[in-house]
């Protein structure tokens, strides 16, 4: 599950209960086969019928909502199951546990507040499948704080789902131009937290970019309020060569997943030799994670496209990264 789909559920849970309306929640525990959707997606329903989130392609919810009746009723949460092999040929059994949620306001805003600082924290559903009543419980785990989400208080449950929030992708785009406003569009709706990076003199604002959440003006390699990690991908799109080379410059220290810098593929070679003419210790990994031409060949022409590209790009590589850290935790145990 993304953090900016757990960060929806909450505002809306959050708004649902300001106006006296019961929620619970819905988690895709386990799976038997395939399925439109994996193991730790979450949705919300409330008691009016609303939905946030999706723990499929939309074939399940009439029978969650037919199963959420009793604990709406009762608040006993409960593990339905949804075999989709002989209703809709998806070819997997899903195990959906269903939980009356029940927050206090503080920690509403102590979750929301770890999402939007970055904070990484894990989600553990503990259910269970083989006795009958099937049951279960999500609690939230974290250095800081440790509270269930719902009010089930049974606590002997053979499996459970360990998954860790990470933190709120951010993407960092340099430049001002058309390109720009495109890309911050297409991040926003991806769920990505974005930040345009434009210089002193620009008199460009955030209402210029659609779907940003800030603007930082900085002189030509200034990075100082910028922060990174493997959950941070930096795209360069200034049209002007001295420019990306001083940023170069400054982002070739720091930990990112992507660096892209936008134009065509004589001008990246110029700009990776005059980096190294310069500093020939630049490391493996920072070439490894620089991308120039930014995005995938797409034939991308207009700003639309070229975005699209990008993006796509920097989604690829964050689903191969994740994959990879998987792996390497599971041959570590």
């Amino acid at each position: 599950m993304n953090n900016h789909e757990f960060f929806d559920i909450l505002t809306a849970y959050q708004q649902a209960k300001e106006q006296g309306v019961s929620s619970v929640l819905i988690t895709l525990v386990a799976l038997n086969g395939s399925s439109y959707r994996k193991e730790g997606v979450r949705m919300l329903m409330t008691k009016k019928g609303e939905f946030v989130g999706a723990v499929s392609g939309g074939c399940v919810e009439k029978e969650i909502w037919k199963q959420a009746q009793s604990v709406f009723e009762t608040k006993e949460a409960k593990v339905m199951t949804y075999d989709g092999r002989f209703r809709l040929g998806c070819e997997g059994t899903l195990y959906l546990l269903i939980e009356f949620l029940k927050l206090k306001n503080h920690q509403i805003e102590k979750l929301k507040y770890w999402i939007k600082e970055r904070k990484s924290f894990e989600l553990k559903s503990h259910y269970s499948i083989e006795e009958k009543p099937w049951s279960g419980i999500t609690k939230v785990d974290c250095l800081e704080d440790s509270f269930p989400l719902s009010v089930n208080k049974t606590s002997k449950f053979k499996e459970v789902l360990n998954q860790t929030i990470q933190p709120w992708f951010q993407l960092y785009i340099l430049g001002a131009e058309h390109d720009v406003a495109a890309l911050s569009q297409q991040a926003r709706f991806l769920g990505w937290k974005t930040t345009v990076v434009l210089s002193l003199t620009s008199n460009k604002t955030l209402r210029d970019f659609a779907g940003a959440d800030a603007v930082l003006y900085k002189a030509a390699g200034d990075v100082s309020e910028l922060t990174f990690d493997d959950q941070t991908a930096v795209v360069l799109m200034h049209h002007n060569y001295a420019r990306d080379l001083l940023f170069l410059k400054a982002l070739k220290r720091k930990q990112s997943l992507y660096i892209g810098v936008l134009g065509a593929k004589k001008r990246g070679i110029q700009l990776c030799n005059d980096l190294l003419s310069e500093d020939m210790e630049v490391s493996e990994t920072f070439l490894e994670n620089l991308y120039t031409p930014t995005g995938l060949h797409i034939a991308a022409e207009t700003p639309q496209e070229i975005a699209l590209s990008i993006t796509a790009q920097i989604v690829q590589l964050a689903k191969a990264h994740k994959k990879a850290t998987l792996l390497q935790k599971i041959t570590h145990v």
